[in-house]
């Protein structure tokens, strides 16, 4: 097939697969053989590879085509995909994406309105986000920039123990702009998230079984003084 008609052939709705080729699907004269625990077999024909696979009761799979000759190594294929699949959506799981969070504050910002926002900040931080700040000024407000770059100012020092300034203030129209980073990575705050989550659990367990240890003895406690009172009994 030439360059060309390949190119057709994919435009019509051909695509190449990514699957290795395993068992009857490959055909060469003869391959690279990997035994089932990684020994080196040797160079062997493909008819007496497939012979052996059977024996074994296992795959004849192609793990690199371009080799000369192609390597195959036998493996259950099925038990392979399947635990590659598994690690895949292991790494996707812990795969750390990192989120801009973003909050808006007024230069004349109210303290207790303060100290909410601030607190959002600190929890975006902490769970290694970065966060975009965003001061909004109206009418004659944007005669004073001061107030919003010390706003800024302030709030990154209240919270440089968890984040620097990423990003200085600068203006953008009617708005300033600052983005804080996080100093810890996405994946260390998932990481200590996670473990703050098993400490709690173990530690509900752990009452729960110290309560439940207690009750019998309370019982025995109750019993002991009603039989005092009968000595003869």
């Amino acid at each position: 097939m030439s360059v060309r008609q390949a190119v057709t052939w994919c435009y019509r709705g051909g695509s190449i697969s990514a699957e290795p080729r395993i068992n009857d699907r490959i055909r060469v004269p003869e391959v690279r053989l990997v035994g089932p625990s990684g020994e080196q077999v040797g160079i062997v024909p493909l008819a007496k590879a497939l012979e052996l696979a059977q024996e074994y009761d296992l795959d004849l799979v192609e793990v690199a085509a371009t080799a000369r000759p192609p390597v195959c190594k036998l493996m259950d294929y099925g038990k392979f995909k399947y635990e590659s699949a598994m690690k895949a959506r292991e790494a996707r799981k812990n795969q750390a994406h990192t989120v801009i969070k973003e909050m808006k504050l007024r230069p004349k910002i109210d303290p207790h309105d303060y100290d909410t926002k601030k607190g959002h900040v600190v929890r975006f931080l902490k769970q290694g986000d970065k966060v975009k700040i965003t001061i909004m000024f109206r009418g004659r407000e944007q005669s004073r920039p001061e107030l919003g770059f010390r706003l800024l100012q302030r709030l990154a020092s209240d919270v440089e123990e968890l984040g620097f300034i990423e990003s200085n203030p600068k203006q953008d129209g009617r708005n300033m702009i600052m983005v804080l980073g996080p100093h810890k990575k996405k994946t260390e705050a998932m990481a200590e998230a996670r473990e703050a989550q098993a400490a709690r659990k173990a530690e509900r367990q752990g009452v729960s079984s110290d309560e439940t240890a207690e009750a019998p003895a309370e019982e025995a406690s109750a019993e002991a003084p009603a039989e005092a009172e009968n000595p003869e009994a």
